[in-house]
């Protein structure tokens, strides 16, 4: 049988399930009548536009002061990395030193297995009876001939305590000698961290200048918006306390009638400045009123007469337009009964095209299904 429960990717669920989420989204913008608009605010966009060029400039420049200060590390660190490297090569050197001063290959214990020169240096198979060499399978001496077995016990011991004195020797000066690599390192180590203590302490006095600087310059720009604020508030009090004592002590409020004369002609005046007419000017204007009643009185006269021979026209061509009237209603008549019979033969041609097309063409109508797939997506 297969595994048929395979683990669910969640990632993939979760990218799913948010573009699901924004197809609806975006559905309930689109398709909603009442919540969709048309245009833009080019003021808001223009603001938009200013805000991110003033917040790309503020990036670059903290972009910048970063970029600086990473140079700045990282020429430490190549500092620091050299100095490392120095150090190195100098214990390197020293072991090596100490590798051809102390470490010949002639001098370990193991030289005489693999000596070039074994076979020069060897002794012949016996020198004496007494040759400590000579052992049981040499033949070259029997049993009952080892007369220097005492001294060559003696010997061996010697040899054994002077091999193990130095390999205590040996294991001290390797012990010393990893003692002095270890005191070195936690020495190079320490170095290390105050130097990358004094690292991070660069950089937050960098980055508390970086916001000092950033503080300072808001609170520049603060007093100086406080100021402009001070200054557009005294200009206008300045402003209302001169266009106040302009109308207390000007013209208009004390009534001087010189103000309202028109700098047109003398028979013209400023209406916000003028108090009134003077007896004259009302004489002369209830004459010319008596003037215009009079030619008033003769324009209706006149009016009169114009209408009552206007009623006479107006009843000659009603009579006239009665006549051509019923003309035009034979005549529709006519018409109508022309269209009548031209509208039922269409009907009847319209009805014989649309069986054709019913029985003949459309012999697969489409459902409601097939309406139903259109309008349900965004794309």
């Amino acid at each position: 049988m297969y595994k048929l429960d395979l683990p669910v990717d969640y990632k993939e669920a979760a990218a799913i399930e948010r573009r699901r989420l924004m197809e609806d989204q975006r559905k309930s913008r689109i398709f909603n009548s009442k919540c969709r608009t048309i245009g833009v605010d080019l003021q808001a966009i223009e603001q938009q536009v200013r805000d991110k060029k003033e917040q790309e400039d503020y990036e670059r420049k903290r972009s910048e002061a970063f970029a600086a200060d990473a140079v700045r590390n990282d020429k430490i660190s190549q500092m620091l990395e050299k100095r490392q490297e120095q150090d190195v090569r100098a214990l390197n050197q020293a072991l090596n030193d100490f590798r051809s001063l102390h470490q010949q290959p002639d001098g370990r214990r193991e030289f005489d297995l693999y000596d070039p020169d074994y076979l020069k240096k060897d002794k012949p198979g016996r020198v004496s009876d007494d040759d400590p060499r000579c052992g049981i399978s040499s033949i070259q001496k029997f049993e009952g001939e080892d007369l220097n077995n005492k001294a060559r016990t003696k010997f061996q011991q010697e040899q054994l305590r002077e091999w193990s004195t130095q390999q205590a020797n040996e294991k001290d000066q390797a012990r010393r000698n990893q003692d002095e690599a270890d005191r070195l390192y936690q020495l190079k180590m320490r170095e290390l961290d105050q130097r990358g203590m004094e690292l991070e302490k660069a950089e937050d006095d960098c980055k508390r200048a970086i916001n000092m600087a950033t503080t300072d310059y808001n609170n520049a720009l603060a007093r100086e918006r406080n100021e402009r604020e001070r200054l557009k508030k005294q200009q206008e009090f300045d402003d209302n306390m001169t266009e106040i004592a302009n109308h207390i002590f000007g013209d208009t409020l004390t009534e001087n009638p010189a103000v309202a004369q028109s700098a047109f002609g003398p028979h013209r005046v400023i209406p916000d400045r003028w108090k009134g007419m003077s007896p004259q000017q009302l004489e002369a204007i209830r004459k010319e009123q008596e003037k215009q009643r009079l030619e008033k009185q003769r324009r209706d006269q006149e009016g009169e007469l114009r209408e009552i021979e206007h009623a006479r026209q107006a009843n000659a061509n009603a009579r006239a337009g009665m006549l051509l009237e019923r003309e035009m209603d034979r005549k529709h008549k006519d018409i109508n009964r022309e269209m009548a019979d031209e509208n039922r033969r269409l009907g009847l041609e319209q009805e014989s095209h649309k069986q054709y097309l019913e029985k003949e063409v459309y012999t697969n109508p489409p459902t409601a299904s097939y309406f139903m797939q259109f309008n349900t997506s965004t794309r």
